[in-house]
């Protein structure tokens, strides 16, 4: 598992410490890192591992819905005042099978912003530029006791270097 190079042109989105997308401390996690490209408009590159197979040389779908997951919810920071939001539904379509150890990118975008909900796309591009996997995402800010109750210190939440 790796994440490429950070371009200039993109800016760099929190980690944090736990989260299995995310963390950076998480062992078993996918250690991911967001860069937000134009506002609501967010890149990944990452290469999956054995670690993360379903059939023997491919990606588990459950890991595909997982990083789109986690895309789609990130298209609303940099887009809007900062927010947690979590998923309402998510209606996936597995295209392609998506390849172990190949560069893939993986995009979310930002379709239409209510205020409390958001409609976001996502997708999972293989190194030819063709879709394996894309999702239509309806995000909800968090409920109050999740979002008020969030350390964000405690929790890790910030841009660290690469």
């Amino acid at each position: 598992m790796s994440n490429h190079p950070p371009r200039a042109d993109r800016e760099k989105q929190p980690n944090s410490r736990m989260c299995f997308v995310c963390g950076l401390q998480n062992e078993a996690g996918l250690h991911v890192k967001f860069y937000t490209e134009t506002p609501g408009n967010v890149r990944v590159d990452w290469t999956a591992t054995e670690k993360y197979q379903g059939y023997p040389g491919h990606l588990h779908g459950g890991i595909a819905a997982a990083l789109l997951d986690e895309v789609a919810g990130r298209t609303v920071l940099g887009a809007t005042t900062f927010r947690f939001f979590v998923t309402m539904k998510m209606e996936l379509r597995y295209r392609k099978p998506v390849p172990i150890g190949v560069p893939l990118v993986i995009r979310g975008k930002l379709v239409k912003d209510r205020g409390r909900i958001a409609e976001t796309r996502a997708a999972i591009h293989l190194p030819d530029g063709s879709v394996a996997v894309e999702a239509e995402v309806l995000v909800a800010e968090a409920p109050l006791q999740i979002a008020e109750g969030t350390d964000l210190d405690k929790i890790g939440w910030r841009v660290y270097p690469d």
